[in-house]
């Protein structure tokens, strides 16, 4: 096939564009239902005056010891305290351009059109990209107590076991790191998101446990959605892969990232743009081009985790500073020295397990 403009085309006998390519990713971490809105992150930014970072307020809890009330000993107060919470707008743009001999060569196929049934879906992967970096960047965080306690309990890492059985997952793995990561509170993880690789294990395992539904037949169906240990599985190939090079004796391997989350453990606000979506004519070059330009400007924040802003260059952080683990803390009262207190990190529903299958 002959190409022109990047667009194939039949010289001798011109067809019609009736399909394209399928897109296989499936998005599942920001369909699962992980995002909530944020009316504090929403109102901020409708403000002129933080349109790019801010910090917000987080009320504390009542904390210390009582005093023994025995008629001798004085009742003093004590006040909360107030945390913190800095939020960053990640801004992004893409455009699309097409020409008009494209149009004409191939017999009036409409490639704009085609570009413009295709724009959500772009940016839906697009999305969920930018929240993969951001959770590789809260795991990425280092320098004190709370940002590693946070690291160190909410990941529960099988790959490195000496035992060759038990680096792979398995009915117990969950509910285990559930646990480490915010003990008594487990039950705050609804959703977990994994590679299918990981799904075919626990189905092979008989773990997973498929929703049924009753068709018209009288017959149950499996829907194509399960639960682990109770909660709600999603199965996307985007999550986290790392292949691991071989070592001496050690041969390669793979490890996978499986990710467990609350309902609502992200905060979300498309924030917007002046212009989100404008279209071009320029009529001279290449016979003439039409082009479509998109912006997008949206927040990410996961609860009780700061975005501090250390490592960022421009206005918007580029998908590797959302990488960056100085750029992100635990959320604390702001305070320096022996005085700055960390939010409790089993407070968050966010956690990992990494494994070889």
């Amino acid at each position: 096939m002959a190409k022109f403009d990047s667009k194939t085309f039949n010289p001798e006998a011109f067809g019609v564009y009736v399909e394209r390519v399928p897109n296989t990713k499936r998005n599942e971490l920001i369909k699962s239902g992980v995002l909530k809105g944020n009316e504090a992150i929403r109102n901020t930014f409708s403000n002129q005056s933080g349109t790019a970072y801010a910090t917000l307020p987080m009320y504390g809890l009542l904390d210390g010891d009582p005093l023994n009330y025995d008629g001798e000993t004085d009742i003093t107060s004590t006040s909360t305290t107030t945390f913190q919470r800095s939020v960053v707008v990640v801004g992004r743009a893409k455009a699309w351009v097409e020409g008009d001999f494209a149009y004409d060569i191939t017999g009036g196929a409409d490639f704009m059109s085609n570009v413009g049934n295709q724009v959500a879906s772009y940016w839906e992967n697009i999305y969920q990209r930018e929240l993969l970096h951001i959770l590789n960047g809260i795991f990425s965080m280092t320098g004190n107590s709370g940002n590693t306690g946070f690291v160190t309990n909410h990941t529960y890492d099988i790959s490195g076991d000496a035992d060759e059985a038990k680096q792979i997952v398995g009915a117990t793995t969950l509910n285990s790191a559930a646990a480490k990561a915010t003990g008594d509170n487990k039950s705050n993880f609804k959703v977990v998101i994994m590679h299918s690789t990981i799904a075919t294990n626990l189905e092979n395992l008989k773990v997973l446990k498929y929703f049924t539904q009753t068709d018209a037949e009288g017959i149950n169906r499996e829907i194509g959605l399960a639960t682990w240990n109770g909660r709600t599985v999603f199965i996307d190939d985007s999550m986290p892969v790392e292949v691991v090079p071989a070592s001496g004796t050690d041969p390669e391997y793979t490890k996978y990232t499986t990710y467990i989350l609350g309902t609502g453990s992200i905060d979300y606000e498309d924030i917007g743009a002046k212009v989100p979506y404008e279209m071009a004519r320029d009529p001279k070059t290449n016979g003439g081009l039409d082009t479509l330009y998109t912006r997008k400007r949206f927040v990410y924040s996961p609860y009780g985790i700061s975005y501090t802003k250390k490592n960022q260059v421009t206005l918007s952080p580029t998908s590797d500073e959302l990488e960056d683990g100085a750029n992100w803390e635990l959320v604390n009262n702001g305070v320096t020295g022996a005085g700055k207190k960390y939010i409790d990190h089993k407070a968050i529903a966010i956690a990992r397990i990494i494994s070889r299958g």
